[in-house]
């Protein structure tokens, strides 16, 4: 297993292709800002869990939504028009991120992968305008929401959350459609599940991820 420097200002990553059949990659480093720009421009995440060394991923196949292939069921399709919620950006990104933490479904006093360090590393990046959040409200009630990282035409997503019935599927939905109008090429979506391929999101080897990666995060502007 590959052990990343202490050198903080050396910021190499190993080739992908070393990775474990699972998708590690490497362990060690930190999270500074620069480090994590760094990895996503060539197809690697972070994912631990409290008490263990930061671990870095790109597993192969990636998940991956393009442009305008965003599936709006007829039911999703109904519920937006509907307007029971309402739609926001960048409006609540720490909330997002707290929300995102806490426990899932029959978890209980177990938190998610997001550390505290993970949080304040990823509020950094959005006050760098590097992060962005998806926000949906019901009578100004934080319902759900999604978070993740723009480089150039390209949008890592992080997490999402759901605390009523398809608010995540709003938040992405909205997120896709936003990102169409910019001209955005895809939003990673990290690991292939049922769930994300009912909303369109596709398999692709993680060369053709890296490839397009490349390719589209080349021009790195914030949005």
């Amino acid at each position: 297993m590959f052990m990343l420097p202490d050198d903080k200002t050396d910021l190499r990553f190993p080739p992908v292709d070393l990775a474990s059949p699972e998708g590690l990659l490497a362990i060690g480093g930190d999270l500074a800002a620069a480090r994590l720009l760094e990895a996503y421009r060539h197809g690697i995440f972070p994912w631990y869990s409290q008490g263990q060394p930061i671990m870095w991923w790109s597993p192969d196949p990636r998940a991956i939504l393009f442009s305008g292939k965003i599936k709006i069921s007829r039911s999703l399709a109904k519920t937006i028009r509907q307007n029971r919620f309402g739609i926001s950006f960048d409006r609540a990104f720490p909330d997002v991120v707290q929300a995102c933490s806490e426990p899932r479904g029959k978890q209980t006093g177990v938190g998610t992968w997001i550390t505290p360090a993970m949080m304040a590393a990823y509020c950094k990046l959005h006050e760098m305008g590097r992060a962005h959040s998806v926000e949906i409200w019901q009578a100004e009630k934080l319902v759900g929401g999604l978070y993740g990282i723009s480089l150039g035409r390209a949008f890592f997503g992080e997490s999402m959350f759901s605390r009523v019935s398809n608010s995540s599927k709003i938040a992405l939905t909205m997120l896709a459609i936003q990102l169409e109008r910019w001209h955005f090429h895809f939003i990673d979506c990290q690991l292939p599940s049922d769930h994300l391929s009912s909303l369109g999101v596709e398999s692709a080897t993680r060369e053709e991820f890296l490839q397009r990666s490349e390719e589209h995060t080349s021009e790195l502007q914030s949005h």
